[in-house]
């Protein structure tokens, strides 16, 4: 019940589910976890919003559904997808740091982890991982709504 070929915490055979269907279902998740986390920055007033997060997270979703469904069995890697979508989006969130002009100021790097998370959340809907990925994103946006302690 708690396991499956990728590793999905809702097996398809007990849901009779198509291949199709469980894509479908993984995509749409991934795309709604990242409009929930998207929504949360853009209220914050974050540059970085819905679409952004939303793409982000579609992105590792779509990666990780032709990882698993695009290739032969044993043909595919599925770390080494999830290795290189941690790779790509670390270079993304590192485009949105900046260093201000004293020493010690530092901007974006709330965004840029938002933008990495994001990215471990629809790659784990991608993978099936359907109350892992939920709750992540339940938990970060909790994180994201904390207030900042100011020194």
């Amino acid at each position: 019940m708690w396991g499956g070929a990728a590793g999905s915490l809702v097996d398809a055979e007990i849901l009779s589910m198509s291949p199709l269907l469980e894509m479908i279902l993984r995509f749409l998740l991934a795309t709604g976890l990242g409009a929930a986390i998207g929504y949360q920055r853009e209220r914050a007033g974050k540059t970085a919003g819905v679409r952004t997060h939303m793409l982000v997270s579609c992105g590792a979703a779509l990666f990780t559904l032709a990882s698993i469904y695009g290739f032969e069995e044993g043909m595919a890697d599925l770390s080494r997808v999830a290795a290189g979508v941690v790779v790509g989006v670390g270079f993304i969130g590192g485009g949105v740091i900046l260093r201000g002009a004293r020493e010690d100021e530092v901007h974006g790097l709330t965004t840029a982890a938002a933008i990495w998370v994001t990215a471990a959340a629809g790659l784990a809907a991608g993978a099936g991982l359907y109350v892992l990925s939920a709750l992540g994103t339940a938990v970060m946006i909790g994180v994201l709504a904390l207030p900042r302690i100011h020194r």
